[in-house]
């Protein structure tokens, strides 16, 4: 079935970018949304950011005006843009992509923001 591959994460210094990127290995059709969650370690998964299929996108306060989410329905394409990192930022982020009958979900890629 359906994979979902993700890339880009590692060790990044407080203050610097990164670029988060999830494509879908196979066929996949009628994604309404793409999303990124994060999961601390002690944490609870959550919501980074989301975008529909029409382009509407979502974001936790916390990364507001510092991360931009974006997608290439033609490659099937989730990136996740990620400036001013701070070590908060620290965690495991999975990709998702929802459609009407369901969820395909990443297998997390970490990312480690030192101080």
């Amino acid at each position: 079935q359906v994979q979902l591959v993700e890339s880009g994460g590692g060790l990044v210094q407080a203050g610097g970018s990164m670029r988060l990127s999830c494509a879908a290995s196979g066929a996949i059709f009628s994604i309404n949304a793409m999303g990124w969650y994060r999961q601390a370690p002690g944490k609870q998964r959550e919501l980074v950011a989301t975008i529909t299929s029409g382009l509407y996108t979502i974001y936790a306060d916390s990364v507001k005006g510092r991360f931009t989410i974006s997608r290439d329905n033609t490659k099937n394409t989730v990136y996740l843009q990620m400036n001013s990192l701070k070590p908060e930022d620290t965690a495991v982020y999975y990709c998702k992509f929802t459609q009407q009958n369901g969820a395909y979900w990443g297998q997390g890629t970490q990312v480690t923001v030192s101080s």
